[in-house]
């Protein structure tokens, strides 16, 4: 029952509560009764075209989740491999649903609000929501998409389209907003607003859409557009205190703005930087940022012809390994300089899917420490979640260890446990190294540094997801069953700082990676020091 016709109704109830002992004395009196009763069946009706509205509402939710859920579940990889699957599935759970719970605990419906409540304490929370609209707009970064093409999603390699209603862009405006993000804002809020004007069914309203467009396009120090947008606004809502005093706001500092150029009218006025349409994106932390992101779209690799020669296959049998000389596996050469290769047929599909099911139940989001503190931490240049196994957790484990022992020719004794990761929705690992570079980690007296990286791809990935290594420029694209490997350190044990790498947020697809890093002590005859710092 809606608030106000709740009240109507029970104010029409204690109306006749309190007259009754009065209006019997006075025709007159219980004329006003007649009008009240009238009042009170007319409440009463709007009380059930409002029972019968909200019933039509959920009838229509439920027919809607059943199509969507019976596509989901039949192929819940693949559905959620698509970005915007997976970010309207966070959004359902965390907003759409709990909208419903709203709707629905109007009713005396107890068996399925204890249901809900139970079951929400599952669900994904506002965190969770947030976090997935930066997994889109970090997409929509890296890929150099634009908001028309996430929202309507037209990406490569996916097998269940889906698209962004005007209120998923307003929810992404909105959380970019929060986050003092205001180019993102401009971004997502021009395209709620475009898809309210080619008239799409929505609850947002387009004043709602354009108090947030103003406010944003503001802090970009574009004044005639803040102020078009605020008296677009204004049309529509007259009453609006905030925009009127923003409009005026926005009158003063321009005045003041042309009186100031007036004064030296040799001053250079400065303008909102606006690239292909669109405010130019901040610079952040990242020194490389561009370099890593062009790597990640396929651009900018250095692989020249010359190079190329360089590069060659082989068979190899791990410096005539007794079981690899019958079975040698497929070695190529993926970069000369560091020398980087990559190993085919490394893991079997029986093998990945058993490290898979051994994982899922352990994984956790994955942390990196923190270079002043030495503590280890979330970080959001680092998303996905991951577990880690010991060779007692299954025989699988322990023969893909002492494979990886084979291949390389170093010991599993001082290694770490193999490593498995699961990359989530524009899952991602910022430029990093794999070796410490700092004196207060525990292992370093005791295992020495991570002398190399042996990196094994678990699954396909239809588009992103590389390995690029942003100092030299390349590119390695994850290849089911494979594996690259590379050092970490020079034969002096200094660290190679050419190795600094980044897992590339996956676009579409479910990234899955296992790996392990070998460490220097027990390998010091394997891999002899050499006679250079650099060797």
């Amino acid at each position: 029952m809606k608030p106000c016709l709740q009240l109507m109704f029970f104010t029409c109830i204690s109306l006749i509560g309190h007259t009754e002992a009065e209006f019997f004395t006075s025709i007159g009196q219980m004329t006003d009764l007649i009008y009240a009763e009238k009042d009170l069946v007319q409440s009463l009706k709007e009380y059930i075209r409002a029972e019968e509205s909200k019933l039509t509402q959920i009838k229509s939710w439920a027919e809607k989740m059943d199509v969507l859920t019976s596509k989901s579940t039949s192929d819940p990889e693949g559905y959620l491999a698509h970005p915007v699957n997976a970010y309207k599935l966070v959004k359902r759970l965390n907003t759409d649903w709990l909208e419903l719970e709203n709707l629905v605990l109007r009713d005396t419906t107890n068996g399925f609000i204890a249901n809900l409540t139970i079951q929400r304490q599952f669900f994904p929370t506002e965190e969770d929501e947030t976090g997935a609209a930066k997994a889109l707009m970090r997409l929509q970064d890296t890929y150099r998409l634009d908001p028309e093409t996430l929202s309507r999603g037209n990406l490569p390699g996916t097998k269940y389209r889906s698209s962004l209603t005007v209120g998923d862009c307003f929810g992404m405006g909105k959380t970019a907003y929060n986050d003092g993000d205001y180019y993102h804002t401009v971004l997502w809020m021009e395209q709620a607003l475009k898809q309210h004007d080619e008239g799409e069914d929505t609850t947002v309203s387009k004043v709602e859409i354009l108090d947030y467009l103003s406010y944003a396009v503001f802090q970009f120090g574009d004044l005639h557009r803040a102020m078009e947008l605020t008296r677009r606004l204004i049309s529509l809502d007259s009453t609006h205190e905030r925009a009127g005093s923003n409009l005026r706001y926005f009158e003063k500092l321009l005045e003041k703005k042309r009186e100031e150029e007036e004064k030296n009218k040799t001053m250079t006025t400065t303008e909102p930087v606006v690239q292909g349409g669109a405010y130019e994106r901040p610079l952040d932390y990242l020194p490389e940022r561009d370099i890593y992101e062009a790597l990640c779209r396929g651009e900018g690799v250095k692989m020249t012809p010359r190079r190329q020669k360089r590069l060659f296959c082989r068979y190899h049998d791990g410096n005539r390994n007794p079981h690899l000389l019958i079975a040698p596996f497929k070695e190529e050469d993926e970069w000369d300089s560091p020398h980087i290769v990559r190993y085919y047929d490394v893991m079997s599909d029986e093998e990945i899917e058993k490290i898979k099911q051994l994982a899922k139940p352990r994984l956790a989001r994955a942390t990196v420490r923190d270079p002043k503190t030495g503590v280890l931490t979330v970080a959001s240049y680092r998303v996905s979640k991951s577990s880690w196994l010991e060779e007692e957790d299954d025989p699988v484990v322990a023969k893909v260890n002492h494979r990886m022992q084979q291949i390389t020719g170093l010991t599993v004794k001082t290694a770490e446990l193999l490593q498995v990761a699961n990359y989530g929705m524009g899952g991602q690992y910022e430029p990093h190294f794999d070796f410490s570079r700092r004196p207060f980690d525990s292992t370093l007296k005791s295992e020495g540094n991570r002398l190399a990286t042996f990196l094994n791809y678990m699954s396909d990935v239809e588009a992103g997801g590389a390995t690029v290594f942003p100092d030299f420029g390349a590119a390695i694209w994850p290849k089911k069953g494979t594996a690259v490997f590379w050092y970490n350190l020079f034969r002096s044990g200094e660290g190679d700082y050419r190795t600094r790498h980044a897992a590339c947020p996956v676009l579409v697809g479910c990234k899955w990676v296992s790996n392990k890093w070998f460490h220097e002590r027990g390998n010091e005859f394997l891999r002899p020091c050499g006679r250079t710092e650099v060797d």
